[in-house]
């Protein structure tokens, strides 16, 4: 019979393994959006929405399926899950009208509520000190998000858009089934959960933490999300580099984005959640104030007469600089989800559910802002400014929450010797 530590481990693998190919799905309108772009001619607003939907339906089922696998059990929940995409993703290849894009767009954007369900089934085979790494590892499945533009491009390149979606119909049907075979069910992770009432699950949202936790992941995971859809268009356009290339160097932010995400909850085990997650937020400050900046050209007269300048970001520093800021959402995507099973480990489906919807919906709502912004503006940088704010607002919060209140605990327990006598 199989040991605790491999079935957690046994686990942790093929729920990544289901993540990921989940999280390619989710995602895949980011490279197939472009051709279906340009044949339905959309507007950047239109094209926000097509790439957003499949995100909308992806956070608002994050809350149920939380509650189910805290009530179910993970496994069971995530096979039927994936099950239940099949379809609508091969739908997808016979659709021609833009309404037939957004309906079968929100069915297959269930796929991406496996996180809430993965995160909390991963999570309950560990002790607590190394749920950081576990939940780090199982969303590596991020990493689908840069899969989905390594693979996609070359099949619509060869055989045109309509065969991605038939391709992952076949893969998530595959994954589903090899899932189920190399998973385990432990009794003792779904009854502590078993007779709470939704209600009462409910009642977490009027803890303050987990809206602030919100928060911090509607930018560590729905900025990550956005852009992760925003970028490959973002390439062609301001660059004008073919799709193949730019989704490749797209890539460069969702690699790290994933894959460092093991890192991030080792890290978040070793100096705590707040720590890290306070750094990475000046990380994507810093970064996201370089990102704003629009390519600019302007004349200065001199006394040798006008010259001409340009300031702007090349495609080389824009891609060190999003990768960068790849891996600093990376490490925060795992120290948040630490603060979660740190202060709600009964609970964890639910919380993380709750969390990920905000994640989620960050996903959702940045992409239409970005092109309503473009649209408005006619300025493509305008997404990273919008970015910029919000991160802002974020430090913000989380200094007069946490760092502050903090600083004031450590002066009471540590007082300043006094220099009168």
């Amino acid at each position: 019979m199989a040991s605790q530590t491999y079935k957690g481990w046994s686990v942790v693998t093929a729920s990544t393994t289901a993540f990921t190919v989940c999280f390619m799905v989710w995602m895949m309108f980011a490279v197939i959006g472009i051709p279906i772009k340009q044949n339905l001619g959309l507007n950047e607003t239109q094209f926000g929405i097509l790439v957003a939907l499949p995100v909308l339906t992806g956070s608002l089922i994050r809350l149920p399926l939380g509650m189910w696998t805290d009530r179910f059990g993970g496994r069971i929940v995530f096979f039927i899950l994936m099950l239940s995409t099949v379809f609508p993703i091969w739908l997808i290849s016979r659709a021609t009208e833009y309404w037939h894009f957004l309906v079968t767009g929100l069915f297959v954007g269930v796929a991406g509520g496996s996180f809430t369900v993965g995160i909390a089934y991963c999570a309950r085979w560990f002790p607590k000190h190394r749920q950081g790494l576990a939940m780090g590892i199982f969303g590596a499945g991020n990493t689908g998000a840069a899969v989905n533009k390594l693979v996609a491009p070359s099949i619509v390149v060869a055989f045109g858009w309509t065969m991605v979606p038939q391709v992952y119909a076949a893969l998530m049907l595959v994954t589903a089934v090899l899932f189920w075979f190399f998973t385990y069910t432990d009794e003792e992770h779904v009854t502590g959960a078993a007779n709470v009432t939704v209600k009462e699950q409910l009642l977490a949202l009027k803890d303050p933490k987990v809206w602030r936790y919100s928060q911090y992941y509607s930018i560590v995971f729905g900025g990550y999300v956005a852009l992760s859809l925003w970028m490959t268009k973002y390439y062609i356009t301001e660059y004008g580099f073919e799709i193949q290339l730019a989704a490749l160097l797209a890539a460069g932010f969702s690699i790290p984005g994933g894959v460092l995400r093991a890192i991030g909850g080792w890290f978040a085990d070793k100096y705590g959640a707040h720590t890290i997650t306070w750094w990475v937020l000046w990380v994507g400050l810093v970064c996201l104030f370089f990102l704003s900046y629009p390519q600019t050209d302007f004349i200065v007269q001199t006394v040798t007469g006008p010259k001409s300048f340009h300031i702007g970001l090349s495609p080389t520093v824009f891609t060190v600089i999003m990768f960068t800021m790849g891996i600093a959402f990376a490490i925060g995507k795992a120290s948040v989800f630490k603060y979660i099973s740190d202060d709600y480990p009964h609970n964890i489906g639910v919380i993380s559910g709750i969390v990920g919807l905000a994640g989620g919906m960050g996903g959702f709502i940045l992409p239409i802002m970005f092109g309503a912004l473009v649209d408005l503006t006619g300025v493509r940088s305008s997404a990273f400014m919008l970015m910029f704010g919000i991160v802002w607002v974020s430090l913000m919060w989380m200094y007069f929450t946490e760092v502050r209140p903090m600083s004031s605990e450590l002066s009471r327990q540590h007082p300043e010797p006094s220099h009168f006598t």
